[in-house]
């Protein structure tokens, strides 16, 4: 016996239903999908439930009627494919679901445009803004396809492409595929940010080819990599730890205060994809720096501001996570705002080379209800002698640790 509900993907038109699909929906007590998708089953005889962005009282209807009615739910290309069938099976429960997939707009787009897909990047900006892991792959040599919507367009994403030095990059939108006015336009993100593309859509993105690929990501990469001012980085060896007692995820939100080169920032984005970075700097030069090493690395999701710490953060969203690698006697008070500011179970990390500095940014944490800790790092690294090598010492630094319960 089938399950009480069966999710059909529709494909990219009706004309790609099979048989059995148009079978099943002939059959249906209840029809629910889109306006769009509905709109070719007018003539059955069935109450039709419109999807809007009600899901809860989409599956509390759901729930509700599926003992007693036979119900189709229609979607988009493949249902478990960016579609609602993950929902459905979460809410309903997988036994209480049938599901018969159909072709998904980038299988169609590929094929539409006659290339291979095996080692495409997928990425959904459809009702999210999360670039960073798009940038990352395309500007690795990736082709990317893009699911857009109205907010995210095309338009939009040739922005975001422009702003991070991205100009080159080949875009394929495809409109309204599948209906009768389908189109296909190539254009360069230069053109196409000023351009309006009718809905829905979806973009191709092919990487360029003439580009350099960007360096890949790792803790505790060589100080060289980065544009910065002569000594003013935080060095590979404590950058390492210190991204390791952040404890990063990939939809943080994260604050690097004092960023200096934003060397760190740019490493918490081998982590933090799809959540925010926020890099601080006081220094016109240093802002320079930045910007630079963020185009180099492709770091989408990075804001620069420039600000005199404590000042720029009051319009910053409140973070998981917190670097501190500056503020020179400003530490404590700095300290304290950024706690005041953290979310539950967030962390902060701190690094200092100054005596003064190591207990009074502890005494700053411990006063804000968080648990402190320190170590203290000092790597030797190996130079060069007539004939054999010495270590010569960096600077000790403290590490310091403040997690929130």
């Amino acid at each position: 016996m089938a399950p009480p509900i069966t999710i059909i993907g529709m494909g990219v038109s009706p004309d790609d239903l099979t048989t059995r699909q148009r079978q099943t929906i002939a059959a249906a007590d209840i029809l629910v999908g889109g306006r769009r998708l509905l709109e070719p089953f007018s003539h059955l005889d069935c109450r039709r439930r419109v999807i809007d962005r009600d899901l809860k009282g989409l599956g509390d209807f759901l729930q509700a009627r599926m003992n007693d009615h036979t119900i189709v739910v229609l979607t988009s290309g493949d249902p478990l494919f960016y579609g609602i069938g993950a929902f459905l099976v979460r809410r309903l429960g997988a036994g209480q679901v049938r599901i018969l997939p159909n072709v998904s707009a980038v299988a169609a787009a590929f094929a539409r445009l006659g290339e291979p897909w095996q080692e495409a990047c997928v990425v959904s900006l459809h009702g999210r803004s999360h670039t960073g892991h798009l940038l990352r792959q395309l500007a690795g040599g990736d082709t990317v396809a893009v699911y857009t919507d109205p907010d995210h367009s095309p338009a939009w994403l040739a922005g975001i492409l422009v702003e991070n030095h991205l100009s080159e990059v080949r875009m394929s939108v495809l409109e309204r595929l599948g209906t009768a006015d389908e189109r296909i336009i190539r254009v360069s993100p230069d053109r196409a940010r000023t351009m309006s593309f009718a809905d829905p859509n979806l973009v191709i993105l092919h990487p360029d080819a003439a580009r350099q690929a960007a360096p890949s990501l790792f803790p505790g990469m060589p100080d060289h990599w980065f544009a910065h001012e002569k000594g003013l980085i935080t060095k590979a060896e404590v950058r390492a730890v210190s991204l390791s007692r952040l404890r990063l995820f990939d939809r943080a939100t994260f604050w690097d205060l004092g960023a200096g080169s934003g060397s760190v920032s740019i490493e918490a984005g081998l982590t933090v994809t799809r959540g925010a970075i926020y890099t601080v700097e006081q220094k016109a030069q240093r802002i320079e720096h930045i910007h630079e090493n963020r185009s180099r690395f492709a770091i989408g999701n990075m804001t620069v501001i420039q600000a005199r710490l404590p000042d720029g953060l009051a319009d910053l969203p409140d973070p998981d996570r917190i670097f501190i690698g500056g503020g020179g006697k400003a530490l404590a008070d700095i300290a304290r705002l950024a706690a005041d500011r953290l979310k539950p179970a967030g962390i902060i990390v701190i690094n200092t080379v100054l005596i003064d500095n190591l207990s009074s940014a502890m005494q700053a944490l411990e006063g804000r209800g968080l648990e402190a800790d320190m170590v203290q790092i000092q790597a030797s690294r190996a130079t060069a002698m007539p004939f054999s090598r010495r270590l010569e010492a960096a600077n000790p630094v403290w590490i310091i640790t403040g997690r929130r319960p």
